[in-house]
């Protein structure tokens, strides 16, 4: 699983299908633990529950999360928290979410060049039923990720991914590739 995260370009946008928890933070964590390694910025932008299992996993592997946040190499971030910032009723203000997604990449650019990041705001926006806005969100995000050389993982949790198909399809062409696992 590493290998496929070591040969990330930058510009990337992959997007996860998971079926389970478990494989989302498997994926997850070889996202991660290869920036890490890698010297890069890692900025989580999830649900309170993945952050902790997440965290558990990477210390676990012997990473520590505190110390990698206390350096500016990891933002923890709640997706629920973030998402409010720039929506209204579930609607994505591009304005909005460019300030905030730039401030971010502008926090973790200080002290490490390249950045990867992970974002379940998506995920909650569709589990809502706003598929209009979760493509809207996915094409701001290519936009970001190509404005900004970044790597950037989205999951979904499969259930509930066929509730509306022409939408599901338009968010899987916003990506540059899925993940295998």
């Amino acid at each position: 699983m590493d290998d496929f995260w070591t040969t990330q370009a930058p510009c990337t946008h992959c997007l996860q299908l998971y079926d389970s928890d478990e494989a989302l933070l498997d994926a997850l964590e070889g996202f991660i633990a290869t920036g890490i390694r890698q010297g890069d910025a890692i900025v989580v932008i999830a649900t309170p529950s993945h952050r902790l299992e997440l965290d558990r996993r990477l210390a676990y592997a012997g990473f520590d999360p505190a110390a990698a946040a206390e350096r500016g190499q990891y933002l923890p971030l709640d997706a629920a928290e973030l998402l409010a910032r720039f929506t209204d009723n579930g609607v994505p203000d591009e304005a909005r979410f460019r300030c905030v997604i730039d401030g971010l990449l502008l926090r973790a650019r200080k002290h490490y060049p390249t950045v990867r990041a992970f974002g379940e705001m998506v995920g909650l926006l569709w589990a809502d039923g706003h598929y209009a806005s979760t493509a809207r969100l996915e094409e701001m995000w290519s936009r970001v990720c190509h404005d900004n050389n970044l790597a950037l993982f989205c999951a979904y949790p499969r259930a509930g991914f066929d509730a509306a198909p022409a939408f599901a399809a338009q968010i899987e062409a916003a990506h540059s590739q899925a993940c295998p696992f």
